[in-house]
């Protein structure tokens, strides 16, 4: 593991932190996970990619079903599996064992759902949270998905709770707190592009790259 590094990816929703984090990869040369890790955590597991989708950075909210499944479940026949055993905990175990895999393997990327805090006894891994101005960032969400100003605002307050309660719940850090990171940098002052190119040349210094 000594050549071998990753970085990851907090951000806000519509701060522009998935391009970003595509654009880093590039100038990198390493492999970028975000929604892929879905397919993955599904490959793994034998468990449709539905279930993933539904627990997708959400903490747990089964109580005791989530503290009863002390370790990962082996699913070698996830068909006899009682659906409410599901709980986001459990599901959260196989995307980290997913995580730690590829951060084995090879030089990568993640995009949020707690890859800093499950590598963080990596030895070359850089932890990065992007934000932006909230303007910005409405603007950005009105132009993707065709809302308007104020439904761009409630979708952002419902991802920023929802973010940060999985972030605060799993790993027992502060999501978005500066503490958290190596890096915290606003992506309103710089641009996307820019905002990439200045990342890598932090994640470079950082590493001795």
């Amino acid at each position: 593991m000594e050549d071998k590094f990753v970085v990851n990816i907090g951000r806000q929703l519509g701060s522009g932190g998935r391009e970003i984090g595509e654009k880093l990869a590039l100038r990198l040369g390493i492999d970028y996970y975000d929604k892929e890790l879905i397919n993955l955590a599904s490959e793994e597991s034998g468990l449709g990619r539905e279930f993933f989708e539904r627990a997708d950075e959400q903490a747990s909210s089964q109580g005791i079903m989530g503290s009863i499944f002390g370790s990962r479940f082996p699913f070698a026949n996830p068909g006899t599996l009682p659906f409410n055993c599901l709980s986001n905990d459990a599901l959260f175990k196989v995307q980290s064992d997913v995580i730690r895999k590829l951060a084995e393997e090879k030089s990568c990327l993640f995009v949020g759902r707690c890859a800093d805090y499950i590598l963080r006894d990596h030895p070359r891994a850089v932890n990065i949270f992007i934000a932006a101005d909230k303007e910005d960032r409405a603007a950005r969400l009105c132009r993707l998905h065709g809302i308007s100003p104020n439904a761009a605002e409630e979708m952002m307050e419902r991802a920023d709770k929802r973010r940060s309660t999985y972030y605060n719940y799993y790993s027992y850090n502060t999501w978005g707190a500066a503490a958290t990171y190596h890096l915290c940098i606003n992506s309103s002052t710089l641009g996307i592009d820019e905002t990439a190119a200045f990342i890598e040349r932090f994640v470079r210094k950082r590493l001795g790259l």
